[in-house]
């Protein structure tokens, strides 16, 4: 089993920067890929990032391509989520997950372990 614990959110102004990390225990660190997604109100959970379980290799969705970037210490088990510009649109409850592997899913059914979420608002 994996536990995931995010921290970070918060309320922000369009064009600033946040970000969130994300602890977690219970399996080898680098035996598993580590995602991020978010949840609107009223919309389908989406991919935001995710990372490979050695760090190498990173995939972002469209939509925060250029401004958001994924990261993970190994030392600290954590992984880390830094965003930038951020937008309106932006405004989720963001999620953790770990992998089933150390490769990267951009799909929910890639990640068996999640995170409990945490309120990212970004205001106009």
């Amino acid at each position: 089993q994996v536990q995931l614990v995010e921290s970070g959110g918060g309320l922000v102004q369009a064009g600033d920067s946040l970000k969130l990390s994300c602890a977690a225990s219970g399996r080898t660190f680098s035996s598993y890929a580590m995602g991020w997604f978010r949840q609107a109100p009223g919309k389908e959970r989406e991919f935001v990032a995710a990372i490979s379980g050695s760090g190498g290799r990173t995939r972002y969705a469209d939509s925060v391509k250029g401004r958001f970037t994924i990261s993970r210490d190994a030392a600290k088990n954590t992984v880390y989520l830094q965003m930038n510009s951020l937008k309106p649109e932006d405004t989720a409850v963001y999620y953790c997950a770990a992998g089933k592997g150390p490769f990267i899913a951009t799909y929910i059914a890639g990640y068996d372990y999640w995170g409990q979420g945490t309120q990212v608002t970004v205001s106009s």
